[in-house]
């Protein structure tokens, strides 16, 4: 297949070598992954906060950049960012009065999907040692981002994923479908209540014994990865992709 690699803006600036493993596994599968020069941001941020209006152009420009025919689908390693582009795009241009907008962004929509949907639903990915040749010999917790649980729909996907890396520990998060307090915008405007949920995860996190957290979502392991730095706690946090990229000959260190 040609896919189409949705970086998003946290990948993009904080962690860039989650897209390179996006890229890396996809690749390792024998597909073709090209980067759509156009993207910037989603507008997610915008429209989280009630910015409709201004969240606008940014909707448009993700639409024109992903509404070609020089890919068979797109993925993101971000379930927020794949469900502001599936539910939030089409609702905002259906709420301006642009019918046309709307049936472009249902289209590309359709055709984007979250780094586990997609080696899943897609790819027919079970197994991670024996069809990646992932490896990552160390005991992890894993914590399911509010939008891939709600919004996607993605269930035990990336669970599932990394229970079948060689080499790995899974220990389950107690209270795992619980908000870690990042939500965006809410982490500034909630500062309080979002420094609480933080809290009481990486309480959880630490109780589990893993050497790390991993999940979907950059930016929910950002915001955790910034608690358990402050509290000078064991665990770090790495993303999905990353864990699912290494291998037995190139080991991704914590």
């Amino acid at each position: 297949m040609r896919i189409a690699l949705f970086a998003t803006c946290i990948v993009d600036a904080m962690y860039p070598e989650t897209a390179k493993s996006t890229v890396k596994i996809l690749e390792r599968l024998g597909h073709e992954v090209i980067f759509p020069k156009a993207q910037a941001c989603c507008g997610q941020m915008h429209m989280n906060s009630g910015y409709m209006p201004e969240a606008l152009p940014v909707v448009e420009n993700h639409i024109n950049a992903f509404d070609t025919d020089d890919y068979d689908v797109a993925v993101a390693p971000s379930g927020s960012c794949v469900a502001s582009v599936k539910h939030q795009h089409p609702y905002l241009a259906e709420r301006l009065g642009k019918p046309e907008l709307k049936e472009r962004a249902v289209a590309v929509g359709k055709r984007t999907y979250e780094l586990s949907q997609l080696l899943v639903d897609v790819l027919g990915i079970t197994d991670a040692a024996k069809q990646l040749g992932s490896y990552f010999p160390e005991t992890i917790t894993y914590h399911p981002s509010c939008h891939g649980m709600r919004s996607l729909q993605l269930g035990d996907r990336q669970l599932n994923l990394l229970k079948t890396v060689g080499g790995i520990t899974v220990n389950e998060l107690p209270e795992a479908d619980q908000c870690c307090g990042f939500g965006g915008t809410f982490s500034i405007k909630n500062a309080d209540v979002s420094s609480a949920m933080l809290e009481d995860k990486v309480k959880n996190i630490c109780s589990t014994g893993a050497s790390a957290c991993s999940g979907g979502d950059a930016s929910c392991l950002m915001h955790i990865g910034g608690g358990l730095s402050r509290t000078g706690a064991k665990p770090k946090t790495l993303h999905l992709a990353d864990i699912l990229a290494s291998t037995m000959e190139e080991t991704v260190k914590l």
